[in-house]
């Protein structure tokens, strides 16, 4: 006999329970157990869609309980119905669903998403947007997820509110024209509420669970750019790093030269994830500014001991359009208050500074280290594991318009721990 699946039904904001499809009509009918937030059980309860003796599961904030009273019932064989709203695997329970009980065990039946609907009620494709879930993760986690793009739309919550969104897109300088806070989507007191600017989201008070709409324009057309060093042309996306270095403002040529820029940010092996990466000794913020933009999840900080230097970081930030937190003092007291990295740049300093971002890296992270001397690149390998010569020939136009080598100094790379 084939073992019953798990079904989960998502119900539509447009019609709500009445809009649902056949087949979700019918796993609710015959459903022994339903399991859902409170609003979804009331909604299908008064509306006649399950047994008057089927039993019910509540999922409240407590969701590992939840999960528990679904399991037994499920292994008692019991045909238990999960529903949600709009599409479950899309920022849903669909998720912690199929990591409890696997993706062959459900029979996920969806309908449209909150994120589809709010677009739909625009009247805005949504085909070249960002989607962030402000759900269960620090608010500074989703406004990095959000980064500096053109479409974007953001799922809050109650500890994450639109408010707080908007508070947090202000501290980081996010600049949008249009702002729109979708709430109760297909409900009976729907509300689409529109302002100029962040500054307006934040001194609102809105429902928390909304879908914040964010757009650089209009949301219609081509989008021109994303962030730094990328890109978006007839809605293709291209990534471009170890820009030239006239792309930032620095100091008497202190700079990390384009492609030894492109080594390091090649050997940090950034996470497309949630994480915190350290530029120190950052210098223009080069490297910095170009993994924001490549990882955009990544909390970014840049730490400098010259305020004319962090000055500088700032604006070649605003420049390119990404978020960096900049931190000015020296090391290690700079690096006290900071969390803990995953990755690291160490651009300055020497040993010392070395030692100290070891110190606080967290397991399995990375650091990756330049030096202008073979002496202090020898001692960091034997810290790192990894050494490598960055040697550059750029080639240089001659009278007669055929190019000559010119060498750059050579630069050692180091990279670990192993």
């Amino acid at each position: 006999m084939t073992e019953r699946r798990l079904i989960v039904v998502g119900l539509p904001p447009d019609g709500r329970s009445a809009g649902i499809s056949p087949r979700a009509r019918a796993a609710l009918a015959e459903a022994d157990v339903v399991a859902g937030a409170r609003r979804h059980l009331e909604e299908v309860t008064a509306a006649g869609r399950v047994a008057v003796d089927a039993d019910t599961i509540q999922i409240t904030g407590d969701l590992a309980a939840a999960l528990d009273a679904i399991a037994a019932a499920h292994a008692a064989g019991r045909r238990v119905v999960v529903i949600a709203t709009g599409d479950p695997g899309y920022f849903g329970i669909g998720r912690a669903l199929a990591e409890r009980f696997g993706p062959s065990t459900l029979d996920v039946r969806p309908a449209l998403s909150s994120v589809a609907t709010a677009f739909g009620r625009l009247g805005l494709p949504w085909d070249d947007a960002v989607v962030v879930s402000a759900h269960g993760r620090p608010i500074a986690e989703a406004v990095a997820a959000v980064g500096k793009q053109p479409k974007v739309a953001v799922l809050t919550s109650p500890d994450n509110t639109p408010e707080r969104l908007g508070a947090e897109l202000v501290r980081t300088g996010a600049l949008y024209e249009r702002v729109i806070v979708a709430s109760e989507l297909g409900f009976p007191d729907e509300q689409l509420r529109e302002g100029p600017g962040v500054e307006w989201l934040a001194a609102g008070r809105f429902p928390a669970l909304s879908v914040v709409v964010l757009l650089a324009g209009s949301g219609v057309g081509p989008v021109a750019t994303l962030a730094s060093g990328a890109a978006r042309t007839d809605s293709v996306a291209t990534q471009v790093f170890g820009l030239d270095e006239s792309e930032y403002d620095h100091r008497d040529g202190m700079i990390t030269k384009a492609e030894v820029r492109a080594v390091v940010l090649a050997r940090l092996a950034l996470s497309a994830s949630a994480g915190v990466l350290w530029d120190v000794g950052a210098g223009s913020g080069s490297i910095g500014i170009e993994a924001a933009a490549l990882a955009p999840a990544m909390r970014v900080y840049a730490v400098e001991q010259r305020a004319e230097d962090s000055d500088r970081v700032r604006a070649n930030a605003a420049r390119h359009g990404v978020t960096i937190e900049v931190v000015e003092g020296s090391v290690p007291a700079a690096l006290e208050a900071l969390p803990a990295p995953d990755r690291a740049i160490v651009g300055g300093g020497g040993l010392e500074v070395l030692a100290a971002v070891l110190a606080r890296l967290v397991p399995g992270g990375r650091v990756v280290a330049t030096f202008a001397s073979l002496d202090r690149a020898l001692a960091a390998a034997d810290r790192l594991g990894n050494l490598t010569q960055v040697s550059i020939n750029r080639g240089t136009p001659l009278p007669d318009s055929s190019l000559r080598l010119a060498a750059l100094d050579p630069v050692f790379v180091c990279w670990g721990p192993s």
